[in-house]
């Protein structure tokens, strides 16, 4: 019999009923049963003691651990199995948490007990959002420019960094003219940034900082920095007219080419013999060369007729050829111009791609204003009438 209140039992080490034991001992004494957690609406997440603000989904793994860890210390007289959240009202600010401990009484007899913690969420701003209310929140800027018309390689970086997820650590990114501008809070950030650019963009880097504060007695300095990056101003499908320099370091190549891509280098092509060259960013700055057209500038031609040149003879000191493209001779009339009968003859390459009847887009070099440096110098025979 039970030596409280007389009921027959299967006999237990206390000798009393399970009504009668929980009536004299609490397990979950000493466990709080109400807490706080406190959230920023900001940026939705959640503070983790005593200065960590991590990200968690309701009813989640992380979330019961951050709850479970507020209560850690009262949790180690008892033993803990298990623990689950219990639904509440997404908007109500209260978290509920179901535990289940055990804990061993009087004479080595084990009672298990069901309880329910409470949490109250408050709201606190975190520092990276106080900062950025303040205005006064960016340590370091990543100045990119690109001294173009059109905006064809920020389009290109754009997908470059959404796909290797750059633009996590960026508090801000702010469209100017010429380029864009990109806010970091930490210098290692930026640097970041300025090295990604530089891998994937011909481009030149400057940097400098700025004193803020100075704290003399722990000799702490705060700078901004600031890194501009300058690309070069060349993109794809633009005619280019080289320096003769670098036209003959790059293996006798003619001076006018088109850009076929830009990588980490510009890939250049000679529509005349498909000789191709790459020039990266540091030849780039030594012989600068400028596009000698917007593509807005370019014509519409037809093609009248078109011959594949088989054999193209080597010149003395040419550089490595093109297997992709083919080289042909054609004949070319502009679509403006259908009722004369006034023909341009050139070398193309993409012999590959066109045939007779075909509309195309060039530039006129014949009948065009040119301004450019080395285009002046050049003699007048060497210069194409279309590109």
């Amino acid at each position: 019999l039970c030596c409280q209140c007389g009921v027959p039992i299967p006999p237990n080490p206390a000798n009393m009923c399970v009504g009668c034991l929980r009536a004299q001992v609490d397990i979950t004494e000493g466990i709080p049963k109400q807490g706080t957690v406190h959230f920023c609406k900001q940026c939705e997440r959640y503070l983790q003691p005593p200065g960590t603000w991590i990200p968690c989904a309701l009813e989640s793994r992380e979330l019961l651990a951050l709850c479970l860890k507020k209560i850690k210390a009262s949790l180690s007289k008892v033993r803990l199995i298990d623990a689950g959240f219990i639904w509440t009202e997404p908007h109500s600010k209260r978290l509920k948490l179901k535990l289940t401990v055990q804990k061993e009484v009087i004479n080595g007899a084990v009672l298990q007990q069901v309880f329910v913690v409470e949490y109250v969420v408050q709201s606190q701003m975190c520092e990276d959002c106080h900062r950025i209310e303040a205005k006064d929140f960016w340590k370091a800027v990543v100045q990119v420019r690109q001294k173009t018309v059109h905006k064809k390689t920020f389009y290109y970086l754009e997908q470059l960094i959404l796909k290797h997820r750059l633009h996590q650590n960026t508090l801000r990114i702010k469209e100017i003219h010429d380029g864009l501008d990109f806010y970091y809070s930490s210098k290692q950030h930026a640097q970041k940034m300025v090295d990604f650019l530089q891998c994937t963009v011909p481009s030149r880097s400057k940097s400098s900082q700025r004193l803020i504060s100075h704290d003399i007695h722990s000799n702490i300095y705060n700078y901004k920095s600031t890194f501009s990056v300058e690309i070069v101003p060349i993109c794809k499908d633009n005619v280019v007219c080289l320096s003769p320099k670098l036209a003959q370091s790059l293996g006798n190549m003619s001076q006018i080419c088109v850009c076929i891509r830009v990588t980490s280098a510009i890939h250049l092509i000679d529509p005349r013999t498909l000789q191709i060259a790459e020039i990266d960013g540091n030849t780039y700055w030594r012989h600068p060369f400028n596009s000698l057209f917007h593509p807005k500038q370019l014509e519409e031609f037809i093609i009248m007729d078109i011959s594949r040149v088989h054999e193209k003879k080597k010149g003395a000191g040419a550089g490595a050829r093109s297997n992709k493209h083919t080289l042909a001779e054609a004949w070319v009339r502009k679509t403006s111009e259908l009722d004369t009968d006034h023909q341009y003859f050139c070398c193309t390459h993409l012999g590959h791609i066109l045939n007779p009847g075909d509309l195309v887009l060039g530039f006129d070099l014949a009948n065009c204003n040119l301004n450019d440096e080395f285009a002046n110098k050049m003699n007048p025979q060497h210069i194409p009438d279309v590109v």
